[in-house]
């Protein structure tokens, strides 16, 4: 075999350049689709809501998530188009950076179980106090309390922090509990929305058969032990795509920087000079038994 012609590493230049396109393509169409839905849902919150309460709303999540997603994505389609190495950098370096600190986020709230369960307490304490001026946080507190059947955060004495279930309050909802706490005796039957009337000044053990007397932050964690397939499975098909994309925009730098020292110098239209070598290879009959092999171009 001709000495002028070396081996290859384990991924062509131009599999890891179609890939690192698709990949960052995808992500950008996902995060436009992300950004288009948070500012639809920011606009509709803005035309019915009654105080500027922003406590969990989704649409404040999904614009960020959306705008991060977008503008990274962007970074990644164009780097890859033009083989810019500052730019690919920037997209190398940002999805490690967003991997290392969901994994370190990850990890510190488990180390630290506790404070983390005071830490998510405490908001939705403050969340129960304008639990009936932000309508985004209402929603996803009685989805919770409904799907996972529980009342309140710690336990369900934490409606009492809210201005009309304090007992002191005037009305029927005084020293009582929103209808999504209560306990559903007959299917699909029509919600009494005074069911948890007066229960606050109650003894928790009567209570049993009336509302349900436990936390949602300990029915979330419980429901999360339980379902953890379905948890690792989550976590995996968020960490996996960005994990991939590093190993891939890492390898794809490698082979542009190995192609720009073998030739000496930067082209924009490096993915033609590698062409062309292919050709180059061809017409002089030369073979290797690698995935791409570079002849020495004068």
């Amino acid at each position: 075999m001709s000495s002028d012609v070396r081996y290859c590493e384990k991924f062509s230049y131009v599999f890891l350049k179609i890939s690192l396109i698709v990949y960052a393509t995808i992500f950008w169409l996902v995060g436009g689709f992300i950004l288009a839905i948070g500012i639809y849902a920011e606009v509709e919150r803005q035309r019915y809501k009654t105080l500027d309460g922003v406590f969990l709303a989704p649409s404040i999540i999904l614009i960020v998530l959306g705008v991060m997603m977008f503008i990274v994505s962007f970074i990644g389609v164009l780097a890859s188009l033009r083989d810019n190495l500052m730019l690919l950098k920037v997209f190398l370096y940002t999805l490690t950076f967003c991997l290392v600190l969901e994994l370190f986020g990850g990890i510190m709230a488990l180390l630290f179980r506790n404070q983390t369960v005071d830490l998510l307490n405490k908001n939705i304490r403050k969340g129960i106090v304008n639990y009936y001026d932000d309508l985004d946080f209402k929603n996803i507190m009685d989805f919770v309390q409904r799907k996972f059947k529980c009342c309140g955060g710690k336990e369900y004495s934490d409606w009492g922090v809210n201005m009309y279930h304090n007992c002191t309050a005037p009305g029927p909802l005084a020293c009582g509990v929103p209808y999504t706490c209560c306990i559903e005796k007959k299917p699909f039957e029509v919600a009494n929305t005074l069911c948890g009337y007066q229960v606050l000044d109650k003894e928790r053990l009567s209570l049993q058969d009336t509302i349900h007397i436990r936390g949602c932050t300990d029915a979330v964690f419980i429901w999360l032990m339980d379902n953890y397939k379905t948890m690792a499975g989550l976590l995996f098909g968020i960490l996996f795509p960005q994990f991939f994309g590093v190993i891939i925009s890492w390898l794809y730098i490698t082979r542009v920087e190995d192609a720009i020292a073998e030739y000496g110098h930067y082209q924009d239209g490096l993915l033609e000079t590698v062409d062309s070598g292919f050709r180059t290879v061809r017409k002089q009959g030369r073979m290797a038994k690698c995935c791409r092999c570079m002849p020495e171009i004068d």
